[in-house]
Protein backbone atom coordinates (compact mmCIF):
# COMPACT_ATOMS: atom_id res chain seq x y z
CA UNK A 1 0.00 0.00 0.00
CA UNK A 2 1.09 3.51 -1.13
CA UNK A 3 0.13 6.84 0.09
CA UNK A 4 1.08 10.00 -0.99
CA UNK A 5 4.30 7.68 -2.36
CA UNK A 6 5.45 6.82 1.01
CA UNK A 7 4.85 2.94 1.38
CA UNK A 8 3.05 1.88 4.18
CA UNK A 9 4.23 -1.64 5.45
CA UNK A 10 1.59 -4.72 6.32
CA UNK A 11 2.41 -4.52 9.81
CA UNK A 12 0.68 -3.90 13.37
CA UNK A 13 1.09 -1.58 16.62
CA UNK A 14 0.79 -3.37 19.56
CA UNK A 15 -0.86 -1.21 22.75
CA UNK A 16 -1.70 -2.39 26.14
CA UNK A 17 -4.40 -1.90 29.14
CA UNK A 18 -3.26 1.01 31.13
CA UNK A 19 -5.64 3.34 34.06
CA UNK A 20 -5.81 7.01 33.10
CA UNK A 21 -6.78 10.09 34.70
CA UNK A 22 -7.13 13.47 33.82
CA UNK A 23 -6.61 16.69 35.66
CA UNK A 24 -7.91 19.84 33.90
CA UNK A 25 -5.68 22.74 35.05
CA UNK A 26 -6.92 26.23 34.69
CA UNK A 27 -4.79 29.48 35.69
CA UNK A 28 -5.52 33.61 35.30
CA UNK A 29 -3.99 32.83 31.83
CA UNK A 30 -3.03 30.48 29.39
CA UNK A 31 0.27 31.28 29.62
CA UNK A 32 0.55 30.27 33.47
CA UNK A 33 -1.88 26.77 32.63
CA UNK A 34 0.88 25.58 30.37
CA UNK A 35 3.82 26.51 32.61
CA UNK A 36 1.81 24.48 35.14
CA UNK A 37 0.60 21.37 32.68
CA UNK A 38 4.38 21.38 31.70
CA UNK A 39 5.79 20.76 35.38
CA UNK A 40 3.07 18.15 35.61
CA UNK A 41 3.93 16.11 33.03
CA UNK A 42 7.63 16.21 33.51
CA UNK A 43 9.87 12.73 33.28
CA UNK A 44 6.65 10.80 32.69
CA UNK A 45 7.69 9.21 29.27
CA UNK A 46 7.65 5.67 29.74
CA UNK A 47 6.65 3.35 32.16
CA UNK A 48 9.69 1.45 31.47
CA UNK A 49 11.89 4.18 33.76
CA UNK A 50 9.26 6.46 34.93
CA UNK A 51 6.34 6.16 37.51
CA UNK A 52 3.83 6.98 35.33
CA UNK A 53 3.40 7.94 31.31
CA UNK A 54 1.89 11.94 30.81
CA UNK A 55 1.00 14.41 28.77
CA UNK A 56 -0.33 17.50 27.72
CA UNK A 57 -3.93 16.35 25.91
CA UNK A 58 -5.36 19.72 24.36
CA UNK A 59 -6.13 23.30 25.53
CA UNK A 60 -9.56 24.00 26.93
CA UNK A 61 -12.40 26.61 26.15
CA UNK A 62 -13.72 28.91 29.12
CA UNK A 63 -16.85 26.72 28.77
CA UNK A 64 -15.25 23.86 29.08
CA UNK A 65 -13.80 24.51 32.52
CA UNK A 66 -15.27 24.40 36.31
CA UNK A 67 -14.22 28.14 36.86
CA UNK A 68 -14.68 29.95 33.45
CA UNK A 69 -10.72 30.69 33.42
CA UNK A 70 -8.09 29.16 30.90
CA UNK A 71 -7.01 25.89 30.68
CA UNK A 72 -5.48 22.81 30.10
CA UNK A 73 -6.12 19.32 30.34
CA UNK A 74 -3.15 16.23 30.76
CA UNK A 75 -3.51 12.64 31.19
CA UNK A 76 -1.36 10.38 33.33
CA UNK A 77 -1.31 7.01 32.90
CA UNK A 78 -0.54 4.24 35.36
CA UNK A 79 -1.35 1.09 36.72
CA UNK A 80 -4.87 1.55 38.92
CA UNK A 81 -2.95 1.01 42.88
CA UNK A 82 -0.58 3.87 41.79
CA UNK A 83 -2.47 6.35 39.84
CA UNK A 84 -3.83 8.07 43.70
CA UNK A 85 0.10 8.96 44.41
CA UNK A 86 1.10 10.05 41.20
CA UNK A 87 -1.88 12.37 40.31
CA UNK A 88 -1.65 14.32 44.19
CA UNK A 89 2.28 14.22 43.99
CA UNK A 90 2.22 16.12 39.85
CA UNK A 91 -0.71 18.49 41.88
CA UNK A 92 0.82 19.30 44.93
CA UNK A 93 4.12 19.42 43.54
CA UNK A 94 4.26 20.82 40.20
CA UNK A 95 0.40 22.53 40.14
CA UNK A 96 -0.13 23.49 43.34
CA UNK A 97 3.10 26.16 43.00
CA UNK A 98 2.75 27.73 40.10
CA UNK A 99 0.77 31.05 40.29
CA UNK A 100 -2.40 31.24 40.08
CA UNK A 101 -3.37 27.82 38.91
CA UNK A 102 -6.83 25.59 40.16
CA UNK A 103 -6.56 21.49 39.00
CA UNK A 104 -10.12 19.72 38.54
CA UNK A 105 -10.94 16.31 37.78
CA UNK A 106 -11.31 15.54 34.25
CA UNK A 107 -13.21 12.15 34.85
CA UNK A 108 -15.65 13.62 37.54
CA UNK A 109 -18.18 10.41 36.49
CA UNK A 110 -15.23 7.46 36.58
CA UNK A 111 -16.71 4.48 38.35
CA UNK A 112 -13.18 4.44 40.40
CA UNK A 113 -12.40 7.52 42.33
CA UNK A 114 -9.57 8.33 44.94
CA UNK A 115 -8.58 11.38 47.49
CA UNK A 116 -5.59 13.14 46.65
CA UNK A 117 -6.06 14.75 50.42
CA UNK A 118 -4.93 18.01 48.92
CA UNK A 119 -6.48 19.90 51.72
CA UNK A 120 -4.34 18.97 54.16
CA UNK A 121 -1.61 21.79 52.67
CA UNK A 122 -3.52 23.90 54.57
CA UNK A 123 -2.50 23.05 57.93
CA UNK A 124 -6.41 23.14 59.49
CA UNK A 125 -6.74 27.16 57.56
CA UNK A 126 -8.50 25.29 54.72
CA UNK A 127 -12.06 26.06 53.86
CA UNK A 128 -14.49 24.06 51.75
CA UNK A 129 -16.17 25.73 48.56
CA UNK A 130 -17.72 25.20 45.60
CA UNK A 131 -16.76 25.93 41.88
CA UNK A 132 -18.76 25.31 38.82
CA UNK A 133 -21.26 23.19 41.04
CA UNK A 134 -17.95 20.69 42.06
CA UNK A 135 -16.54 20.46 45.93
CA UNK A 136 -13.67 22.13 46.29
CA UNK A 137 -11.23 23.16 48.92
CA UNK A 138 -10.07 26.44 49.17
CA UNK A 139 -6.32 26.65 50.90
CA UNK A 140 -4.47 29.80 51.82
CA UNK A 141 -1.06 30.74 49.97
CA UNK A 142 1.19 33.28 49.75
CA UNK A 143 -0.39 34.81 46.63
CA UNK A 144 -3.84 34.54 47.91
CA UNK A 145 -5.87 31.20 47.74
CA UNK A 146 -5.70 27.86 46.04
CA UNK A 147 -8.94 26.14 44.80
CA UNK A 148 -9.42 23.24 43.50
CA UNK A 149 -10.37 19.80 43.80
CA UNK A 150 -9.17 16.83 45.85
CA UNK A 151 -11.60 13.82 44.43
CA UNK A 152 -10.46 12.84 41.11
CA UNK A 153 -11.16 9.62 38.84
CA UNK A 154 -9.61 7.00 36.79
CA UNK A 155 -10.69 4.64 33.62
CA UNK A 156 -9.62 2.55 31.76
CA UNK A 157 -7.44 3.34 28.18
CA UNK A 158 -4.76 2.02 26.34
CA UNK A 159 -1.13 2.57 25.76
CA UNK A 160 1.63 1.57 23.20
CA UNK A 161 -0.95 2.81 20.05
CA UNK A 162 2.21 3.71 17.95
CA UNK A 163 4.11 3.98 14.23
CA UNK A 164 7.28 4.16 12.42
CA UNK A 165 8.71 7.28 10.39
CA UNK A 166 11.16 6.43 8.37
CA UNK A 167 13.62 8.21 5.44
CA UNK A 168 16.66 8.89 4.07
CA UNK A 169 18.40 10.65 6.54
CA UNK A 170 17.26 12.25 10.09
CA UNK A 171 16.09 15.44 8.42
CA UNK A 172 13.61 13.44 6.49
CA UNK A 173 12.45 11.38 9.09
CA UNK A 174 12.10 14.18 11.23
CA UNK A 175 10.63 16.12 9.27
CA UNK A 176 7.75 13.27 8.74
CA UNK A 177 7.66 13.15 12.72
CA UNK A 178 7.26 16.71 13.28
CA UNK A 179 4.43 16.93 10.70
CA UNK A 180 2.88 14.36 12.65
CA UNK A 181 2.63 15.33 15.61
CA UNK A 182 1.84 18.87 14.94
CA UNK A 183 -1.42 17.13 13.72
CA UNK A 184 -2.35 14.84 16.71
CA UNK A 185 -1.62 17.24 18.84
CA UNK A 186 -4.86 18.54 20.50
CA UNK A 187 -6.97 15.72 19.49
CA UNK A 188 -9.31 14.49 22.29
CA UNK A 189 -8.68 11.50 24.62
CA UNK A 190 -4.51 11.19 22.96
CA UNK A 191 -1.27 12.31 24.60
CA UNK A 192 2.23 11.81 23.14
CA UNK A 193 4.19 11.32 26.17
CA UNK A 194 7.70 11.53 24.83
CA UNK A 195 10.27 15.37 24.06
CA UNK A 196 8.11 16.69 21.11
CA UNK A 197 5.81 13.80 20.82
CA UNK A 198 8.89 11.38 19.46
CA UNK A 199 11.15 8.73 20.16
CA UNK A 200 14.43 8.62 18.55
CA UNK A 201 15.15 5.57 20.42
CA UNK A 202 12.81 3.27 20.44
CA UNK A 203 13.18 -0.53 22.35
CA UNK A 204 11.95 -3.68 22.95
CA UNK A 205 11.28 -6.12 26.14
CA UNK A 206 14.38 -7.18 27.86
CA UNK A 207 17.24 -7.57 26.09
CA UNK A 208 19.31 -10.41 24.53
CA UNK A 209 23.04 -9.94 24.79
CA UNK A 210 23.73 -10.06 29.37
CA UNK A 211 22.95 -12.17 31.72
CA UNK A 212 21.50 -9.50 34.13
CA UNK A 213 17.82 -8.51 33.55
CA UNK A 214 16.96 -5.17 31.89
CA UNK A 215 13.25 -3.89 31.79
CA UNK A 216 13.92 -2.99 28.21
CA UNK A 217 16.50 -2.20 25.68
CA UNK A 218 16.86 -0.39 21.78
CA UNK A 219 14.95 -2.29 19.13
CA UNK A 220 17.76 -3.54 17.09
CA UNK A 221 15.43 -4.69 14.32
CA UNK A 222 14.78 -0.96 13.41
CA UNK A 223 18.25 0.24 13.81
CA UNK A 224 19.37 1.43 10.60
CA UNK A 225 23.08 1.05 11.42
CA UNK A 226 22.58 -2.61 12.43
CA UNK A 227 20.98 -3.65 9.25
CA UNK A 228 24.14 -4.97 7.71
CA UNK A 229 25.17 -7.00 11.16
CA UNK A 230 22.53 -8.36 12.18
CA UNK A 231 19.93 -11.23 10.55
CA UNK A 232 16.51 -9.95 11.82
CA UNK A 233 16.62 -6.05 10.94
CA UNK A 234 13.51 -4.83 9.63
CA UNK A 235 14.92 -2.00 7.94
CA UNK A 236 13.64 -1.48 4.19
CA UNK A 237 16.50 -0.59 2.14
CA UNK A 238 17.36 2.91 1.79
CA UNK A 239 16.34 3.84 5.40
CA UNK A 240 18.91 5.13 7.10
CA UNK A 241 16.76 6.85 9.81
CA UNK A 242 13.70 6.54 12.10
CA UNK A 243 11.51 7.74 14.67
CA UNK A 244 8.58 6.31 16.53
CA UNK A 245 5.67 8.10 17.74
CA UNK A 246 3.71 6.96 20.25
CA UNK A 247 0.01 7.20 21.56
CA UNK A 248 -2.10 6.73 24.36
CA UNK A 249 -5.24 7.02 24.54
CA UNK A 250 -8.85 6.59 26.20
CA UNK A 251 -9.81 4.09 23.87
CA UNK A 252 -9.27 1.96 20.58
CA UNK A 253 -11.13 4.64 18.16
CA UNK A 254 -9.43 7.42 19.97
CA UNK A 255 -5.83 5.99 18.96
CA UNK A 256 -6.85 4.88 15.19
CA UNK A 257 -8.15 8.29 14.45
CA UNK A 258 -4.34 9.41 15.83
CA UNK A 259 -2.53 6.83 14.11
CA UNK A 260 -4.67 7.57 11.15
CA UNK A 261 -4.08 11.43 11.40
CA UNK A 262 -0.45 11.43 12.35
CA UNK A 263 0.26 9.38 9.49
CA UNK A 264 -1.75 10.97 6.55
CA UNK A 265 0.21 14.33 7.58
CA UNK A 266 3.90 12.41 7.85
CA UNK A 267 2.94 10.94 4.10
CA UNK A 268 1.94 14.67 2.77
CA UNK A 269 5.45 15.98 3.89
CA UNK A 270 7.21 14.00 0.35
CA UNK A 271 10.22 13.37 2.65
CA UNK A 272 9.00 9.89 4.09
CA UNK A 273 9.77 6.61 2.35
CA UNK A 274 7.92 4.62 4.68
CA UNK A 275 5.37 3.83 7.05
CA UNK A 276 5.52 0.88 9.87
CA UNK A 277 4.19 -0.15 13.26
CA UNK A 278 6.29 -1.97 16.41
CA UNK A 279 4.97 -4.82 17.86
CA UNK A 280 6.19 -8.08 19.28
CA UNK A 281 4.09 -10.89 18.51
CA UNK A 282 1.55 -9.94 20.56
CA UNK A 283 3.23 -10.61 23.89
CA UNK A 284 3.08 -7.48 24.88
CA UNK A 285 -0.40 -6.03 24.89
CA UNK A 286 -4.05 -7.23 23.73
CA UNK A 287 -4.61 -4.16 20.95
CA UNK A 288 -3.16 -4.26 17.29
CA UNK A 289 -3.76 -1.83 15.13
CA UNK A 290 -2.90 -2.38 11.39
CA UNK A 291 -1.59 -0.17 9.10
CA UNK A 292 -3.78 -0.91 6.30
CA UNK A 293 -6.83 -1.12 8.50
CA UNK A 294 -6.65 2.22 9.00
CA UNK A 295 -7.17 3.01 5.29
CA UNK A 296 -9.48 0.98 4.29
Amino acid sequence: MEINGTGILDTFAEAFPVWLSRVIITAATKKWAYKAAVEATGFATSKIGCSCEAGIERYLSLKETPDGRAGISILICSDKKNMKSNVADRISQCILPTPTTSAFDGFPDADFRFHTKMHYFGDQYEERCMVGGRRCWKIPVMEGDYVGEERFGTVKGIAGGNFLVMGKDQVSALSGSVAAVEEITGLSGIITSFAGGIVASGSKVGCKNYRFPMPASTNHVWCPTLKDKIRDSLVPDGVASVYEIVLNGIDENSIRCAMKTGIQAATETGTVMYIGASNFNGKLGQYRFYLYDLFR
